[in-house]
This record gives structure tokens, C-alpha cells and sequence, in this order.
């Protein structure tokens, strides 16, 4: 179930969270530093990841609803850090300025169209919140210079990624199960996967007994939903193997 963020604050923190990836790029030892969570990435790897995701998301807002994406701009990134940095921070005015414009009801072509996140200018820009979120993260590890996550942010982070990425009606493999995540901010959530697909949801009392469940802080457990923590590093409860399933799971719709 998705979240009700402002769209306006959506903007901001796409905005934020740029500025705090900037600055982590900025203070690494070097472009060509190695970052561990994205094995085979050097930081330049990952600004240009990043800095061509904003650009193409920008012209898939600005296109308005179609069957499919633009192609992404195949243009290279420049190789020099304030030339890079100045090239990444044009890619996030674009994305900005496309999703200004279109405003949050504007639908446009989605990879999650099939699942509870909007087609829309608003479910771009909650994506876009997190991706650059993680990869901040990412940066700064490359950087040796992690810093906490604001916690409301990685509290929608991991809603976010429910609703996006855990979210389909493709029928799920294996035997019914249902998942509960525990923030230990006091937020909870629901993973729900059967024969109708993954549907995620708030974790109320009615809710039915977990196959599985997973207890950390919110940035833990956005970082383990995005693949930058283990099991391990969270409290695991119930049957482990549903989530080493669901880890390996690439329905097809």
C-alpha cells in the first residue's frame, strides 16, 4: 500500500538526497575507487549509473503514457570530478524539471505498472527518492564515510520497495507464505505471497501469522531489501528459506 508523501516533498528529497550523494563522491580518495556494495563498480561506475537514470527517467516522464520506454542516452559520462559531478547535477535538474512539469497524476511507461505503485509522475519520483537514497549509501561507503539515514526517509524506503518491487500479480513458485517486517522505529509491514502473486500491505492484527519475519531498524532493513545487507545482519524469525526464495525469485508476468 502506498504512501501519501507530498509530492512536493518528494522533489525535495530527490533534491537532498543528490546533494548528500554529491558530497560523498566528492570526498572519496578517487573516482576509481572500488564501492563494496556493488561488486565490479568503480564510484565512477556508480555516479554514471546513477546521473544516466536520472536523465532517462526524466524522458520517460517528459514523454507522458506509452507503451514503452525512450531509449536511454548512450552519451558517456566525463571522467573528471567536477566535470562528472557538474554533468550528474544537470542529470538531476532534468529529472526535477520533467517531474515538475508533468506534476504527480501524469501517467507515464513504468516497469511496476502491474503491481500497487502509480504509473504515474508521483511513483517516478518516489523511486527516484530511494534509488539515489541507496546509492548514497553506496557512495559513501566507497567514501569510507557512511552517515545514518534520516529515518522517516528509509521508513518509506522500505515501503517503497514493497510496493514496487514486491508487488506483482505473477504467481509465486512455492508454497504460500507470508513475511513480516519489523522497524523497530514502530512501523510494521506485510508480505503476503501465494498463487495471486506479492502483495504488500501495513501489518495490522488481523494479519496472518508469519512464515517468516524480519526485525532490524528501518535503514537496516531497507538496506537488506536492496540487496546491501544479509540475513545476518538482521533478527530472523520463522522459516529463513522463504526469504532466500524470495531473494531468488524474478517472476515473469
Amino acid at each position: 500500500m502506498t504512501e501519501s508523501l507530498e509530492y512536493s516533498a518528494l522533489l525535495q528529497l530527490i533534491e537532498e538526497r543528490s546533494a548528500a550523494f554529491r558530497s560523498a563522491v566528492a570526498a572519496a580518495p578517487s573516482l576509481a575507487a572500488p564501492v563494496p556494495s556493488c561488486p565490479e563498480w568503480t564510484l565512477f561506475d556508480l555516479v554514471h549509473h546513477l546521473g544516466t537514470g536520472q536523465r532517462w527517467w526524466a524522458a520517460i516522464v517528459a514523454a507522458g503514457p506509452a507503451e514503452a520506454p525512450p531509449a536511454k542516452d548512450a552519451a558517456e559520462a566525463p571522467r573528471e570530478l567536477e566535470a562528472l559531478l557538474a554533468w550528474y547535477t544537470e542529470s538531476n535538474e532534468l529529472l526535477l524539471s520533467a517531474l515538475l512539469k508533468a506534476g504527480p497524476e501524469r501517467g507515464c511507461w513504468t516497469w511496476w505498472s502491474a503491481g500497487v505503485s502509480p504509473a504515474n509522475a508521483w511513483g517516478v519520483a518516489r523511486r527516484r527518492v530511494h534509488e539515489v537514497l541507496v546509492h548514497t549509501y553506496d557512495a559513501q561507503l566507497a567514501a569510507g564515510a557512511v552517515q545514518p539515514m534520516p529515518t522517516d526517509v528509509a521508513i518509506d524506503g522500505v515501503s517503497e520497495f514493497l510496493d514496487t518491487c514486491n508487488s506483482t500479480p505473477a504467481a509465486w513458485p512455492h508454497e504460500a507464505a507470508t513475511i513480516h517486517y519489523h522497524a523497530t522505529e514502530g512501523r510494521s509491514w506485510l508480505l503476503t505471497l501465494d498463487s495471486t502473486g506479492a502483495w504488500p500491505a501495513p501489518l495490522t492484527d488481523e494479519a496472518a501469522p508469519a512464515s517468516a519475519s524480519a526485525t532490524g531498524t528501518a535503514e537496516q532493513l531497507l538496506l537488506f531489501v536492496w540487496g546491501r545487507l544479509t540475513l545476518s545482519d538482521l533478527k530472523i524469525e520463522g522459516d529463513q528459506k522463504v526469504f532466500e526464495q524470495l531473494i531468488a525469485w524474478e517472476p515473469e508476468e
